[in-house]
């Protein structure tokens, strides 16, 4: 059978499938007397490829066969005839996927330590659920943990062939967020005006620092410096002496009175205090 004969058949059963389609499965569509063997179907597949080029859809193999796919390009157009939403995935979920892609076959207490957090039940059976990986076998150490690695599901969910198709790690860690990055040269240092209070007001020219200070100085009123009426003042030293003479009548009459020598000494004054009193009535 000629190859153009072959295209439309072979489109259609790609077209048809629910599924992506290896080269032994389409080779099962024809039957002996139609002499159709695999490289036949594989430069079939290279031409309808290459018939895809400008076009919406494109013809791609992935890790279960061939299938047609919307192109990236006009995906956020196509996106819009389904009103769900796409999933969205945590970055604790991501991260646990990309350790097992990675670093498998892996255990759960590897990706907990290199992690350096509890990795959560719900992570795990999430990506069970969604097939995107499975129990390979067993850590043969105590407890048995078990060993995780992806699936053919995972590979063609994200559109890959092979684990080979991966970035390198090399390449991750040497890209580099443009919003992150930042200009490690000190700023010169600057002195400058206070801003305006007014926001309509125009900002002044830079001044020197020696100037700026001498300005300061000068607008700044000096400390208690105001002036106090005459009359207030004199009535306030007035009461300053008065006080002072006060003070110092009370200190004179202090020192003035005798202490008692002895308890007979500081009674005997009370006693004749009471025979005067006892004269006098």
């Amino acid at each position: 059978m000629q190859i153009e004969q072959l295209k439309p058949i072979v489109e259609a059963a790609l077209l048809a499938a629910s599924q992506p389609m290896t080269i032994s499965q389409l080779g099962d569509l024809f039957a002996e007397t139609d002499e159709v063997g695999h490289e036949q179907i594989a430069r079939a597949l290279e031409a309808l490829a290459a018939d895809c080029e400008g076009r919406g859809v494109e013809l791609k193999e992935i890790a279960s066969g061939f299938r047609y796919q919307v192109r990236q390009d006009v995906h956020p157009w196509i996106s819009r005839m389904w009103t769900e939403k796409p999933s969205r995935y945590s970055r604790a979920l991501l991260e646990t996927l990309a350790l097992i892609a990675y670093r498998q076959p892996i255990t759960r207490p590897e990706i907990e330590q290199i992690r350096g957090v509890v990795v959560s039940s719900n992570i795990v059976k999430t990506l069970e659920e969604r097939e995107w990986i499975r129990v390979v076998g067993y850590r043969d150490v105590p407890g048995k943990p078990a060993l995780f690695g992806t699936t053919r599901a995972f590979l063609d969910y994200f559109n890959l062939k092979s684990l080979d198709q991966l970035p390198p790690l090399s390449e991750i860690r040497d890209m580099e967020d443009p919003q992150m990055g930042f200009d490690q040269t000190p700023l010169p240092a600057r002195v400058i005006k206070d801003l305006p209070i007014d926001p309509d007001e125009e900002i002044g020219e830079e001044v020197p620092a020696e100037d700026a200070a001498a300005e300061v100085a000068e607008a700044a009123p000096a400390t208690n410096t105001h002036e106090v009426p005459q009359h207030e003042a004199d009535a306030a030293a007035a009461d300053t002496e008065a006080a002072a003479s006060a003070a110092d009548a009370d200190e004179a009459s202090t020192h003035n009175e005798p202490e008692p020598a002895t308890a007979d000494e500081a009674a005997a004054p009370a006693d004749v205090e009471d025979d005067t009193a006892a004269q006098n009535s």
